[in-house]
């Protein structure tokens, strides 16, 4: 319907549009329209959504939106198909949320600049390829990469192993009981953090083999039979395979290699465990993360790194954050009993928002997805299943419903490699512990206790 001085209204949601904007939109007429071919300026698009300019930029954020920059060298424009794909679909919509507190820290461990993530001026990428987890590792604890292969010891023995439990309780269960073996003495001088670090290895060693080797099958657990048991020493008698990292990191014994018997039900392939190791180098530290802040925030109270660990289990837990890698497994579980096209169309029509697809650090696309992507690719998985995430993958594409994130290429290699449906939340936390470790270490930097908020009552009066 036409509004009050040429003013076009899309009753659908209220979304006004301006007579000239409708033009250049269509691609009728006008200059915007005309760069790329199919373009529009920011105020133009944000015209025909019917939002604020600062809203357009959110979308591009979240990978709604493509965005190029424009032949002046300073604007920027947007693609016309996406811009009238959300205009069909309707504006995303976050009504469930609430104000966000925003956190600033300052810290020396990652950069991320809307391209590119670093550990400590490192490309991440790059050290998914050519560097182990242990050295990682090391660079976020140290400072330094290390340019020779770091072995970690096999980890403690723990007295009980629960018949029935998901990975992520095995593995916060773990570090409970290890901290019970452990009289911990806090150093609370100017070596505290370097004392913090400095069990890591022990500690991230004894999580890992706390796991139970897979001896049933996966399918036969999920059935409801044991089809796991637990090694009586730390060590497991699975070989592993030997292999090396850019030529020069071994990943025999490793983590990723240790990690490997106890995620896939047959005999691991070199090439698997070196997409595991790129997953965890690829999740050892994201910046201020909700389960980082939560670990530095426990660092700031001195508290010693089995509680600093604990405290950022915990957000992992939730279904936003370390569990979104089992919603991107229900996506492939989903296509395999429909098919690809159906699952694209039902994202397509979705409001809201979609596991493993956009982040709001990332508007020109998620380093790590395809990085992680490429590992999968080259990990040997069995092709059938390997085609059906390539499948996915283009319908989602095809679909328009935003840039996949590394929650997507973790989702990928649980599914292609048919991993226990929580097996991402396990690589997901083992990785991540070293960054928690890393962050408290450098929390120990600070004044303690520097985390003091204030809440304001708005409850019942007296």
């Amino acid at each position: 319907m036409v509004g009050q001085q040429g003013t076009l209204i899309n009753v659908d949601y209220h979304q006004r549009m301006t007579s000239d904007a409708q033009e250049r939109a269509s691609g009728r007429s006008g200059p915007a329209a005309s760069i790329a071919g199919r373009r529009l300026d920011a105020h133009d698009a944000a015209d025909r959504l019917g939002v604020k300019v600062e809203t357009l930029y959110a979308y591009v954020s979240r990978g709604l939106i493509s965005s190029e920059r424009a032949g002046d060298g300073r604007s920027s424009t947007v693609a016309v198909r996406d811009v009238e794909r959300l205009a069909l679909r309707g504006r995303p919509r976050r009504s469930s949320r609430g104000p966000v507190i925003d956190v600033s820290v300052q810290t020396e461990l990652t950069e991320i600049d809307g391209r590119h993530l670093r550990y400590r001026g490192h490309e991440v990428a790059r050290l998914a390829s050519s560097a182990s987890f242990e050295q990682v590792a090391t660079l976020l604890w140290d400072g330094s990469l290390p340019g020779t292969p770091v072995r970690w010891s096999a980890g403690a023995r723990l007295p009980y192993s629960p018949p029935v439990a998901t990975l992520l309780e095995r593995l916060r269960l773990a570090v409970a009981l290890d901290a019970c073996g452990i009289a911990s003495a806090i150093d609370m001088g100017a070596d505290g953090g370097a004392s913090l670090v400095a069990g890591g290895p022990a500690l991230l060693a004894t999580m890992v083999d706390s796991l139970p080797v897979l001896v049933g099958g996966i399918g036969a657990m999920e059935r409801g039979s044991r089809g796991l048991h637990a090694p009586e020493t730390g060590r497991s008698s699975t070989p592993i395979p030997t292999l090396r990292i850019g030529g020069s990191a071994p990943l025999r014994g490793s983590i990723a290699g240790r990690l490997s018997v106890r995620l896939v039900e047959r005999r691991p392939t070199p090439a698997l465990v070196v997409a595991l190791n790129s997953a965890l180098v690829l999740l050892a530290d994201h910046e201020m993360a909700a389960s980082t802040l939560a670990a530095r925030v426990a660092a700031s109270t001195r508290a010693d790194a089995h509680a600093v660990v604990s405290a950022g289990m915990g957000p992992v837990a939730g279904a936003l954050h370390g569990r979104a890698s089992r919603s991107v497994r229900s996506l492939f579980a989903e296509a395999e009993r429909t098919s690809p096209s159906s699952v694209g169309r039902r994202l397509a029509s979705q409001r809201g928002l979609i596991a493993g697809i956009g982040h709001g650090l990332y508007p020109h696309g998620d380093p790590r997805f395809v990085a992680l992507l490429d590992a999968v690719r080259r990990s040997g998985a069995p092709a059938r299943r390997q085609r059906l995430v390539d499948e996915v993958l283009s319908e989602l594409s095809v679909a328009g419903v935003g840039r996949p994130n590394v929650d997507m290429a973790l989702g990928a290699l649980g599914y292609a490699w048919d991993m226990p449906s929580d097996a991402g939340e396990a690589i997901f936390t083992v990785a991540r512990s070293a960054g928690w470790l890393a962050h408290g270490a450098e929390e120990w930097s600070h004044r303690p206790l520097r985390y003091r908020s204030r809440a304001r009552y708005v409850g019942p009066r007296p």
